[in-house]
C-alpha cells in the first residue's frame, strides 16, 4: 500500500492509492499477461489458464514500487528492506567491505530482513551520504534466512559514507529462487535516505551493519518497511524488549 497527500481535500489529507510496477518487472508481467491472454482465447480455459492468471496477479505484486514516507532525523538508520527480522547479531564485517577503507575490522551488529516472495522487494538505502563501495559477489543459492548465505550466496555490498564520516554498511543476498541482483546507483553517487538502490529477484535477505555504539531498535520477529522503519539511531545504545502478542 502507498499513500499521497492530496491539496484537493480539506485541510490536505492521505488517501491509498495503487503501487506503481516497477519498470524492471514490467517485462515479467507483459509476458505472463500475454501468455495468459492467449490461454483465455483457447477454446478450453483450463486448470494450467487460471494458474497463469494467478502468476500474472503476482508477478505485479511482485514488482509492485510503494510510495514511502521516510522519517527524517541526523541520526536515524531506516530499514533497507521490507520483510521479517530474522536476526540480529555481532559479527565481523564481510571481507569485501571491512579494512580501513570500509567498515573497519571491529566485529558490528549485523540486523538481517528476510523478504519473501510476497513482500516489497525494492531495496532502499539506510542513511544518506557517498556510496563509496558498491561489491558484487557471485555465489551459491542457497536458503536466504540461513547464516551462512551471509558467506556463501551470490550478494551485492554496499557502504555509504555520511557528512560527518560514518560510515554505514549493508548487503543484498540472494536466496533459494533469486537469480539477480540489479543495482540502481553506481559507485560515487550521492544519496538521500530511503532512496532506491536495488532489487533482488525473486525472494532474498538484506544485512544491515550497524556502527559502533548503536543498538537495534527493532527486535527478533519483527517486520520492516524500507526507507520507512527506524532500524537505529547511531550513538544509540539503549536496548528495547517486546512482547508477542
Amino acid at each position: 500500500m502507498s499513500i499521497i497527500i492530496s491539496s484537493n481535500r480539506p485541510g490536505g489529507g492521505i488517501k491509498w492509492q495503487w503501487p506503481s510496477v516497477h519498470p524492471e518487472g514490467r517485462k515479467f508481467l507483459l509476458i505472463s499477461g500475454i501468455i495468459t491472454l492467449c490461454l483465455w482465447l483457447l477454446p478450453i480455459w483450463n486448470l494450467f489458464g487460471w494458474l497463469m492468471l494467478g502468476v500474472t496477479i503476482w508477478v505485479g505484486a511482485f514488482f509492485r514500487d510503494p510510495v514511502r514516507i521516510t522519517p527524517v532525523g541526523s541520526d536515524l538508520i531506516v530499514a533497507p528492506a521490507d520483510g521479517l527480522v530474522t536476526q540480529i547479531a555481532e559479527v565481523p564485517p564481510p571481507p569485501e567491505i571491512a579494512g580501513p577503507d570500509g567498515l573497519g575490522a571491529a566485529p558490528m551488529l549485523r540486523v538481517s530482513i528476510f523478504m519473501s516472495v510476497f513482500d516489497v522487494h525494492i531495496n532502499r538505502t539506510p542513511v544518506a551520504g557517498a556510496l563509496r563501495k558498491l561489491v558484487y559477489i557471485p555465489g551459491k543459492f542457497v536458503n536466504a534466512d540461513l547464516d551462512k548465505a551471509s558467506e556463501e550466496n551470490e550478494r551485492q555490498h554496499f557502504v555509504v559514507e555520511r557528512a560527518d564520516g560514518v560510515r554505514i554498511g549493508f548487503t543484498q543476498i540472494a536466496g533459494l529462487v533469486a537469480r539477480r541482483i540489479m543495482p540502481f546507483v553506481s559507485m560515487g553517487n550521492e544519496l538521500k535516505t530511503g532512496q532506491r538502490v536495488g532489487l533482488i529477484r525473486f525472494g532474498s535477505r538484506v544485512d544491515v551493519y550497524l556502527p559502533a555504539g548503536t543498538t537495534p531498535q527493532v527486535l527478533l520477529g519483527q517486520r520492516t518497511l524500507a526507507g520507512e522503519t527506524i532500524v537505529a539511531r547511531i550513538g544509540v545504545g539503549e536496548t528495547i524488549e517486546g512482547v508477542g502478542q
